[in-house]
């Protein structure tokens, strides 16, 4: 069987949530040639950016724990930072994402080169900068940043496939999230908790691991092996989040808008754009 295709990656009918993660997983090994190599300098890019912040908020690798002297104030801004820059770099992640996902439900897969001729690309990156300081801000009032990442995940892809203006992205894509009682949001939140711990797990047991190997002094290698092994494990756990924001927000639609049906009844030759166009 073709690994792409709607029946691989994303069957034309509401999914469990099993089948939803399997779903993203398929199509990240879908579309992970272009995915992956875009991910690597974004993952880079926010190393860089964090490193002077944990630098003043004391955090130490391997596990960026603050230590000696408390600085719980800066500690708490690398933590909004680190999730806004997240929510910033899956959000442009979502485009390529997104119109690999809305070819798969319409079985076709994408050639890397129709990929990397991103869609809307202005409106993109506002709508993800955006994204990333609403996410921030929410990161500051802690628990508001379950309500803030749960429900601004299919901005990018609402953009992207509904055809909506970038104004109104981010409206259509929290009502999206928020209905079958938050059933996107939930899943969404439960994505990334999976991925953190595969992200901790990883992050905290390559320098761990190589240190009690006795490979290297812990000592004086600790920081560009506890960044190598970040990068490395945010550039597949990036794209993965992004491919699950575009399954979830194709399957909303066909939960709560009969996609699968218009998409069944559509004429032959009409253009993609218009067949994944949201209604109004």
């Amino acid at each position: 069987m073709s690994d792409a295709g709607p029946i691989a990656v994303l069957p034309r009918r509401p999914l469990t949530v099993g089948e939803l993660l399997d779903a993203a997983v398929l199509l990240l090994r879908d579309q992970a040639r272009v995915l992956l190599p875009l991910a690597v300098p974004l993952a880079l890019a926010e190393q860089a950016l964090l490193h002077p912040m944990r630098v003043l908020a004391g955090a130490h690798p391997p596990g960026w724990w603050p230590g000696g002297e408390p600085r719980f104030g800066w500690y708490w801004l690398l933590l909004a930072v680190g999730a806004a820059t997240e929510a910033m770099i899956i959000a442009l992640l979502g485009n390529p994402a997104a119109r690999g996902g809305g070819a798969a439900l319409l079985g076709r897969r994408l050639a890397p080169s129709e990929l990397l001729r991103a869609a809307r690309p202005g409106a993109t990156l506002l709508v993800a900068v955006t994204v990333g300081l609403v996410v921030g801000l929410a990161g500051l009032a802690g628990p508001a940043w379950f309500v803030a990442y749960g429900l601004l995940g299919l901005v990018v892809p609402v953009l992207v496939l509904d055809g909506v203006p970038a104004h109104r992205a981010p409206g259509r894509a929290i009502r999206l999230a928020g209905r079958v009682g938050g059933r996107a949001a939930a899943v969404r939140l439960l994505g990334y908790l999976g991925w953190w711990l595969v992200r901790l797990g990883i992050g905290l047991g390559v320098p761990y691991g190589l240190g009690l190997l006795g490979l290297f002094d812990v000592s004086a290698w600790a920081l560009p092996v506890a960044v190598t092994a970040q990068v490395a494990v945010n550039t597949l756990a990036y794209p993965a989040l992004a491919c699950l924001d575009a399954v979830l927000h194709l399957e909303t639609r066909i939960r709560t808008e009969g996609l699968d049906i218009r998409l069944s009844r559509a004429p032959a030759g009409v253009p993609e754009p218009v067949l994944l166009a949201a209604q109004r």
